[in-house]
């Protein structure tokens, strides 16, 4: 191969790198620029309005957990029309330019619990429970079972002695 041809495929593959890696930025679960209080107001006032819980996934891009969970729930139909249905999704950051503390500490220190770690609240602004997402692994993904356990647990309706969610 000619040092010319050779150049144009250095140049080639680092572009195309570059490129990639351009793609994979934009795709990104969690923005670390948001701040985290301003996103639980806006979620509660949102969930206030539809009757719905906020679910909270705390953690950040560079968690494996954090994004299989993300695949898992969207890879599943069930699974997304009970959040659609019943919560109003955040995906909060934490890593070490945003942990989000003033979030952490309104919330009760879910990150005691490692990554991602689920937090419901209700429209009122109260949390009501913090998942430890250990809890919902099999394997090395997570349980189609004990994932909609947890949220069909935890919607507004369940919370009503008596009644139970069909959503």
């Amino acid at each position: 191969m000619s040092k010319l041809k050779l150049s144009f495929f250095v140049v080639l593959v680092i572009f195309l790198s570059s490129v990639s890696l351009n793609g994979q930025e934009s795709k990104k679960l969690y923005d670390p620029s948001l701040d985290g209080m301003k996103q639980i107001k806006d979620a509660v006032a949102i969930a206030s309005k539809e009757n719905k819980h906020v679910l909270i996934q705390y953690g950040g891009n560079w968690c494996s957990w954090c994004i299989k969970f993300d695949a898992f729930c969207k890879a599943d139909t069930s699974i997304m029309k009970v959040i659609g249905n019943n919560y109003v999704p955040v995906k909060l950051n934490f890593d070490p330019v945003n942990k989000n503390d003033a979030a952490n500490t309104y919330m009760g220190n879910p990150t005691r619990f490692g990554f991602p770690v689920f937090i419901v609240i209700n429209g009122k602004g109260q949390v009501i429970h913090i998942q430890d997402s250990g809890l919902l692994e099999d394997g090395a993904g997570y349980s189609k079972t004990k994932v909609n356990g947890f949220l069909r647990n935890w919607t507004v309706s369940a919370l009503i002695p008596g009644k139970q969610s069909s959503k």
